[in-house]
């Protein structure tokens, strides 16, 4: 049989050179490359045999076979495929990004092209795939003959992946395609069935053919002292699952499968606390299995962790961690999304660029709010069974078992959830009503802005809130006083992320937020007439001490001014509105920030018996800055000299 050489493409060189060192960051996506086109040479058979059952011969079980010679350093890749003829494989095999399969789509007619596009099974309309297997080998040989050719119609192609390729026709009894990758010296790791596996199960698992390696056992030495080995035994063993589990009707999925699945996916122990499958049409089409974990992984809080769903176009694995299918504040969101529109080549760069990828990303997003939501109207559904009319609902199976999820999940991911405040502007109103808090009337957080604003007083015209560091410190602020004898509700903030989150929320639903440590307290309407004439000529009665403690203060507070939301203390700092709270200033001090040298407001209440002691004292000095620190005490900080502090406290003890 003559030989017949070829030159590749112009500029085939430069290419096959960016190929096999730039567009593969990792080289054994040779395998999940070469595996795909196999699949893909199965499906063109498929559909064509739906007009020519011959072209089927005498092997109707497509499958696809992966096998490596140590002695040879080779790894084969056989399917029993379509096929190539030696013109296709001269057209297919030395141009590149001239893809078989997208010009085999286009061929294909009416009912055909809809049933390929349904079931996704076309994998590969790219050009580069093949040229992979350069990544690790330093010669290819591809033999193949079409389906329903005779045998001596085979044909063999060479390249060593330079300017040229030779092509020789050869005898083949079997229809299909075997890829034969001679190994350089730096890819010999891939000549074991243990690392091959590996690598099949990782991207490959989900191929709905099934692949097939050589069973190997272990094999004493014959003489003593000669080492054991695994040896072939001749029998073949299917390797992957051959069924994407996402790409399965939902009806024909068990519990049990779904959770299976989600701790082979995110290497985690328990359950998922809930999950969602759904494939979705139109613009772009894709399917997405998404899960809530039940525990918060150990790294949650590492925001250099790489994060994000696991990516598939057409049932192959493309990445672990795409971050660009889900918002930094749903890192704890594990799962698969399954893209029809994407390229297999796809990069994270082209990821944050891609149309498709924003719509995958809007539609993911919303579908874990939903989750969400459903979770959170189930949370307490003892309490909503009971009817608008009286009569108590019945309580389906499936909500009873969502009860008190929500709790659980809020305990774990609520803190990290609020940072979409910030970040996810188009969903903020729907994290709003996701945010559960403490408050004056519950110690666990619990109360939603909803339940806040359906036992607000008559005349209340804001969400009253206060951030600290602690319950215990939120509970006891001096701020809270005037609030506790009024039997205003305050909702209780404790995470870190809370004031920063705020800042990005200010009403809900109309109703403006009002931090109960920011600018002076006005209760409106709740304040009655006499309360404020007293108010009024407390301070103006007061205001030469005022002048006084200005003075004394003036290195510490910006103003000193007189309140009426102290009951029982004598004195609490706050800010003015839109300023930095001093627990926020603290905490960006802590992480090593910088944060703006702001002073606060004194308030203090004329009524207290320390205060009314400040006029006329000959230890004023000393009592204003016991004040001062006192308050700061109360909120959670230190004074500034705390030895001083210390020091007037016990002169006048003394």
């Amino acid at each position: 049989m003559s030989k017949h050489t070829h030159s590749f493409q112009a500029e085939v060189a430069q290419l096959l050179h960016l190929v096999t060192h730039s567009l593969y960051s990792n080289k054994e996506i040779f395998l999940r490359e070469l595996v795909s086109n196999a699949s893909d040479a199965c499906d063109k058979l498929r559909f064509e045999a739906l007009n020519d059952a011959a072209l089927y011969e005498d092997a109707p079980n497509l499958e696809v076979r992966v096998a490596f010679d140590k002695e040879a350093r080779t790894i084969t890749i056989t399917d029993n495929g379509i096929g190539m003829s030696e013109q296709e494989a001269v057209d297919h095999l030395g141009t590149i990004a001239k893809s078989g399969t997208k010009e085999f789509m286009g061929r294909l007619t009416g009912d055909q092209k809809a049933t390929a596009s349904e079931q996704g099974q076309l994998i590969g309309q790219f050009g580069v795939g093949f040229y992979s297997g350069f990544i690790v080998a330093d010669r290819i040989t591809v033999e193949s003959r079409r389906a329903g050719l005779p045998a001596g119609q085979g044909v063999r192609w060479t390249s060593g992946g330079a300017g040229d390729f030779e092509v020789e026709r050869i005898e083949r009894p079997a229809r299909g395609t075997s890829v034969i990758l001679h190994l350089r010296d730096d890819a010999e790791e891939y000549l074991n069935a243990w690392k091959l596996k590996q690598i099949i199960g990782k991207y490959s698992d989900h191929i709905s053919l099934p692949i097939l390696m050589e069973k190997e056992e272990w094999k004493e030495g014959e003489k003593e002292g000669e080492p054991g080995q695994m040896v072939k035994t001749g029998e073949w063993e299917t390797v992957n699952k051959a069924s994407a589990l996402w790409t399965r009707p939902k009806k024909e999925i068990t519990a049990e499968q779904y959770q299976d699945f989600y701790k082979t996916i995110s290497h985690d122990f328990e359950n998922p606390l809930t999950w969602s499958h759904n494939r979705v049409e139109g613009n772009t089409e894709y399917t997405q299995l998404l899960y809530i974990p039940a525990k918060a992984p150990f790294d949650l809080w590492n925001r250099d962790k790489k994060a994000g769903v696991k990516l598939y176009v057409k049932r192959v694995f493309i990445m672990d961690d795409a971050e660009a299918l889900m918002p930094g504040y749903l890192r704890f969101v594990k799962g698969v999304i399954d893209s029809n529109d994407l390229p297999l080549n796809v990069s994270r760069e082209l990821l944050q660029e891609s149309r498709d990828v924003r719509l995958i990303r809007d539609g993911s997003v919303k579908r874990v709010l939903s989750m969400l939501e459903d979770l959170a109207k189930h949370d307490k559904h003892e309490a909503a069974a009971e009817g608008a009319d009286g009569v108590q609902d019945v309580v389906s199976a499936e909500d009873k078992a969502k009860e008190g999820k929500y709790t659980q999940f809020y305990a774990e991911f609520g803190a990290v959830l609020k940072e979409g405040l910030g970040e996810d502007f188009a969903n903020r109103e729907r994290l709003a009503k996701l945010l559960r808090f403490a408050s004056t009337t519950s110690d666990t957080p619990s109360v939603s802005f909803a339940d806040y604003k359906a036992r607000m007083k008559e005349g209340q015209e804001a969400i009253y809130y206060i951030t600290a560091d602690t319950l215990a410190a939120a509970k006891n602020s001096p701020q809270l006083e005037v609030f506790k004898k009024k039997g205003i509700e305050v909702l209780l903030m404790t995470d870190r992320v809370d004031e920063w989150a705020l800042n990005y929320l200010q009403d809900f639903d109309g109703t403006p937020l009002q931090s109960v440590a920011k600018g002076a307290v006005d209760l409106g309407k709740l304040q009655d007439e006499a309360e404020k004439k007293a108010a009024e000529e407390a301070a103006e009665a007061f205001k030469p001490v005022l002048v006084k403690l200005k003075e004394a203060l003036k290195d510490k507070a910006e103003d000193v001014r007189v309140t009426t939301r102290l009951v029982d203390s004598p004195a609490c700092l706050v800010v003015q509105d839109g300023g930095m709270s001093t627990q926020l200033a603290r905490l960006l001090k802590q992480a090593g920030q910088s944060a703006p040298d702001a002073k606060p407001v004194l308030e203090v209440n004329p009524e207290h018996a320390l205060v009314k002691k400040l006029d006329g004292s000959v230890h004023f000095h000393d009592l204003a800055h016991i004040l001062f620190d006192q308050a700061l005490l109360a909120e959670g900080g230190l004074p500034e000299d705390p030895a001083a502090y210390v020091k007037r406290v016990n002169a006048l003890l003394a």
